[in-house]
């Protein structure tokens, strides 16, 4: 992706051969030689209608509005470094309430995959335990946006998960026509309400070590009826049916280091 010629010749290729994007990694620093490559790639991508999404990458700075072929960028501690290190894994909860004050708010944030494997290697046994619920996973899917969705999926999720997750992750949207904020504080928790057509996905997650009682206002969904993604006492997932009150308000619990999803 360096060299002009190489480039186009290898992007001329990839579109022949019907692929539709590129994920592009490793860029060195925010030198102003730097910031002219991530450009010229969004650039000659687009003349050969490819999409990109920068991994390793620096904070977008506008390219969302500038070139319509850009996804993402990382520029994040991201779901990779969940399986390299302990002290990810530790402060992911903590994280995800950070990321849509901060990170997220400044451009679409590729945080790469929804992990549901109990532990985060192949053999998903023995070692690197996600200490998330399966509810806070997929309430990341919600809260975090990036027009390219990501599951980490192994054979194994197939059978040790419920349906009803998989069935969640095949139609969650990826793109979302109005966003609200709902309520939060950064490094305790976060809701966001995201539409996507005439649908609402409310999403939530809690960083802190006690349950979390929540009286959520949702006066886009007042009288409707919504189900609930989520997790009980025991941080077991679960899916329910539930009425929004006339006023709007829903009241919903969310365990430590876990989370909800409320679709319309």
């Amino acid at each position: 992706m360096y060299t002009a010629i190489e480039r186009k010749k290898e992007m001329k290729w990839l579109k022949s051969v019907g692929v539709q994007g590129l994920k592009v990694d490793f860029f060195g620093g925010d030198k102003q030689e730097t910031m002219r490559l991530y450009e010229e790639i969004l650039s000659d991508a687009n003349d050969y209608g490819l999409m990109i999404d920068f991994h390793g990458a620096t904070l977008p700075r506008g390219w969302e509005r500038m070139y319509p072929n850009y996804v993402g960028s990382e520029a994040v501690v991201a779901s990779e470094m969940l399986i390299f290190s302990q002290g990810v894994r530790e402060k992911e909860a903590y994280n995800a309430t950070l990321h849509p004050f901060i990170r997220n708010s400044v451009g679409s944030m590729e945080f790469g995959g929804v992990l549901l494997n109990k532990y985060l290697v192949r053999s998903n046994e023995g070692r690197n335990k996600r200490l998330t619920t399966d509810g806070f996973e997929l309430a990341t899917s919600v809260l975090y946006q990036n027009p390219v969705q990501m599951f980490g999926l192994t054979p194994n999720n197939l059978t040790d998960v419920p349906g009803f997750e998989i069935d969640f992750m095949k139609e969650v949207p990826t793109t979302w026509d109005e966003t609200v904020f709902i309520d939060g504080y950064p490094g305790k928790y976060s809701v966001i309400a995201r539409r996507h057509g005439d649908r609402w996905y409310v999403a939530g997650v809690n960083a802190m070590k006690e349950p979390l009682r929540l009286r959520l206002q949702l006066p886009m969904v007042a009288g409707k009826k919504m189900w609930l993604y989520g997790d009980d006492v025991n941080g077991v997932a679960v899916k329910k049916e539930l009425a929004v009150k006339g006023s709007g308000e829903v009241p919903v619990d969310v365990q430590p280091n876990g989370g909800f999803v409320l679709v319309q």
